[in-house]
């Protein structure tokens, strides 16, 4: 697969092919012609020294502070150098990738007025896997995600640091290695690496990926809980949420109902009223629940979509009228809503998930299956501390749920008097996938380990696969073994897609 970046809008997927390295991201055959125009006007306006915000002033609270054209360009490099103020961990490479894409495609577009070079020295760095050391804190989202992208730029003028297994390594050595020379930035270069919201972005993009998988290897894992707890079928019935008409609850009813289509354990108590006239909210409102997450997680991808062929940079060149303007399209506001959306959608689909764990655990309410699954009860705990371990995942979810789009605080002295803190929220953001990620592999190892006890009942087809699919990389619980890696192993199972890809097929037969 190969992403073209000429300026033109990428979609999430492309976003995400590239940042996985399954896919390479090449320059546009037109990206000269596009972004000259923009790129003239900058260097005209420079030699005149006509007054134009980051060209000829300095940034923030130095707008004021003037800048002769002889020094416009050094003005650049300091930029970068003084803005790579960030500190902790370093960032994932998938996500520095995908910033090392969208930050390329938002110069692209021909409103920056920066070399097509500078493009090129992005995408470059993005095929021979040439990774930035960017730094995970230091972001307040406002001027856009600027120490994050001066640690991304310091490579492009030969300073700075690259991964290589892990560890940070100074890119001077790598780029000779690779036998390419570092650029010498021209004016608004700097500042234009600097600016926009393509980190907060990036995170956006790869959490509206696995918020997907997640959701419907939600519906997968609830559909084997109906199955371990002997629940019914009926609350999934296609008319009931016809009624209501939201797509995500009407899409996760039929899924549900279609996985557990053919389960000898449901038609063995399908018509026994007695047994079970109402099942508890965890099992009956699953699709009301699962279905809200899928709409809001729909709503992000709306809002990262739009944002994916948005112009973000500051100031902004129109070559058109002659004019440069500078304004606030790097502000993260949107995004930082969207994330902080998606984190409160995420901790619930976890919250949910583990109430139906604790369910199978419990003997009072599983319906007959033995306490926390055990083989010999009192001997053996069997998964009574995977229900530890997801109740404190849940707990930490809905810490990070916290909206951090409503705590600004001022930066610049006070020329940057609100900001977006979508940083932070994508940061939060990452947490609670990963929470919740291993808070539904609880949800399925135990909920694989209750249908067996139903033997010699059958599953249903759908439900089948997915306990197949858990018993892939998980045996049978007989006597007490280290569960923590039976949760991992479905954890990992799960982030390759393995149970989406399940309820993909069956929507699809």
């Amino acid at each position: 697969m190969e992403v073209v970046v000429d300026g033109s809008e990428l979609a999430i997927d492309e976003v995400v092919a590239v940042a996985s390295g399954r896919a390479s991201a090449v320059p546009g055959v037109a990206l000269d012609e596009r972004m000259k125009p923009a790129l003239d006007l900058v260097r005209e306006r420079t030699a005149q020294s006509v007054v134009t915000y980051g060209v000829t002033t300095g940034l923030g609270a130095l707008a004021s502070t003037r800048i002769p054209p002889e020094q416009a360009a050094e003005m650049q490099i300091d930029l970068v150098r003084s803005h790579a103020a960030g500190v902790g961990t370093f960032l994932d490479v998938p996500t520095v990738r995908a910033m090392l894409l969208l930050r390329a495609r938002t110069l692209a577009q021909g409103y920056s007025g920066v070399r097509p070079d500078v493009v090129r020295f992005l995408l470059t760095l993005l095929d021979r896997d040439l990774i930035p050391a960017v730094p995970s804190r230091g972001s307040v989202g406002a001027s856009g995600d600027l120490a994050q992208f001066a640690h991304l730029a310091l490579p492009v003028i030969g300073e700075g640091f690259f991964l290589e297994d892990g560890e940070a390594v100074p890119s001077r050595d790598a780029l000779t290695d690779a036998g390419i020379e570092p650029l010498v930035l021209q004016p608004k270069e700097g500042l234009s690496l600097l600016n926009g919201t393509e980190g907060m972005l990036a995170m956006g993009c790869l959490a509206v990926h696995d918020a997907r998988v997640l959701v419907d290897t939600a519906d997968a894992a609830c559909a084997l809980s109906v199955e371990a707890l002997l629940a019914s079928d009926r609350p999934f019935d296609p008319r009931i949420h016809e009624l209501r008409r939201h797509p995500g609850q009407v899409r996760s009813a039929r899924i549900i109902r279609r996985l557990l289509l053919g389960s000898e354990i449901n038609a063995s108590h399908h018509d026994d009223f007695v047994h079970a006239v109402q099942d508890a909210y965890s099992l009956r409102c699953a699709p009301q629940v699962h279905g809200a997450v899928r709409d809001t997680v729909e709503h992000a991808a709306a809002v990262f979509s739009r944002e994916l062929g948005a112009v973000v940079d500051n100031p902004i060149v129109f070559p058109d009228e002659g004019d440069v303007v500078s304004a606030g399209n790097f502000h993260g506001q949107p995004l930082a809503f969207a994330l902080d959306f998606l984190a409160i959608a995420l901790c619930e689909l976890g919250s949910i998930s583990e109430r139906r764990t604790d369910r199978i655990l419990d003997p009072d309410r599983s319906s007959g299956l033995p306490p926390f699954l055990a083989t010999r009860p009192g001997i053996n705990s069997g998964y009574m501390l995977a229900q530890y371990t997801a109740a404190a995942l849940v707990a930490e979810s809905r810490i990070s749920a916290h909206p951090a789009s409503i705590d600004s605080i001022p930066t610049s002295g006070l020329q940057e008097d609100h900001v977006s803190m979508g940083w932070g929220a994508g940061l939060k953001l990452r947490s609670v996938v990963d929470n919740t990620r291993h808070v539904l592999a609880v949800e399925l190892v135990c909920a694989a380990a209750g249908v067996d006890h139903r033997a010699p009942l059958q599953p249903g087809q759908g439900t089948a696969r997915v306990h197949s699919a858990v018993r892939e990389v998980v045996a049978p619980l007989n006597d007490d073994r280290p569960v923590g890696a039976d949760i991992q192993a479905v954890a990992a199972t799960m982030e390759r897609g393995r149970l989406a890809t399940i309820v993909d097929d069956m929507e699809m037969e």
